[in-house]
């Protein structure tokens, strides 16, 4: 493995290309550890920053992972979450198979916070309102692959199930509506990038400059009050959003007015 010097591209783009093309040929597997930065800044000839650059940059791609004490490793299959609205209450209203088969969720802890920014805007009261948050995490065999949490209004829970810390076997919706006598008729997502918390980092296991990918759910029932604010946060180099839906077709072209003839 070379660069060349003289080239216009940058040497940890070139190394970047070369260790592109030998993940692709297989020659390091998923979940597959590289050599060490000083290893790899040997072969190339290169420094250790050059080096450094060039696997922040191909984990910004979702290529590599880094674990912090341990190494870098080739990223295994991409993740693949259907978590908008519509996967998450789905045609038949309940989460779809899929997810409950390749996903693990986790109940972590249940109480009243004060309401963080944007929970407040969405419920529409002042920031740093008591609110019951429910939060969990999401694990696959591998890792922990999202960081939530299911925002109520106190005066809603008050005395329900939902202020439990218990897992309901259902969805939290069904739970929500069942408890509350509200049915959950309308949602919207606003999905951004950002940069993790400290906290994020530490449970999502990825470094504090790796980008997420941040999901506010926001349920509504038949008035458009809010029921329940979401918040799900995933690695963003290493998850997809797919959501599949019908296109509708054109509208017919309306008619000539019978009442109306031309000269």
């Amino acid at each position: 493995m070379t660069i060349n010097p003289g080239a216009a591209e940058f040497p940890h783009r070139q190394i970047a290309a070369q260790l592109r093309e030998r993940i692709r040929r297989g020659d390091w597997g998923p979940g597959e550890r590289l050599p060490s930065i000083p290893a790899m800044a040997e072969m190339f000839g290169v420094a250790k920053q050059t080096v450094q650059r060039t696997v922040d940059q191909l984990r910004l791609e979702g290529i590599l992972i880094t674990k912090p004490g341990s190494g870098t490793y080739v990223r295994g299959t991409r993740r693949r979450l259907n978590r908008l609205s519509r996967g998450r209450y789905g045609v038949h209203r309940g989460y779809h198979a899929d997810l409950a088969a390749r996903y693990r969720q986790q109940l972590t802890s249940v109480g009243r916070e004060p309401a963080p920014p944007e929970v407040a805007d969405a419920f529409g009261v002042r920031d740093g309102t008591e609110l019951l948050v429910r939060r969990h995490v999401v694990r696959t065999e591998e890792a922990t692959v999202e960081v939530g949490a299911s925002w109520f209004r106190v005066t809603d829970a008050n005395g329900t199930s939902l202020e439990r810390m218990e897992a309901f076997g259902r969805p939290l919706y069904q739970e929500a509506e069942e408890e509350l006598c509200r049915a959950y008729t309308w949602a919207t997502d606003t999905i951004s990038a950002r940069q993790p918390s400290r906290e994020e980092a530490e449970i999502l296991q990825i470094r504090p400059d790796t980008p997420v990918l941040h999901l506010l759910h926001v349920a509504f029932d038949e008035t458009r009050k809010p029921i329940e604010v979401a918040q799900a946060t995933w690695p963003g180099p290493m998850t997809t959003l797919t959501e599949e839906y019908r296109i509708p077709a054109p509208a017919p072209e309306p008619g000539p007015d019978p009442g109306f003839a031309l000269a």
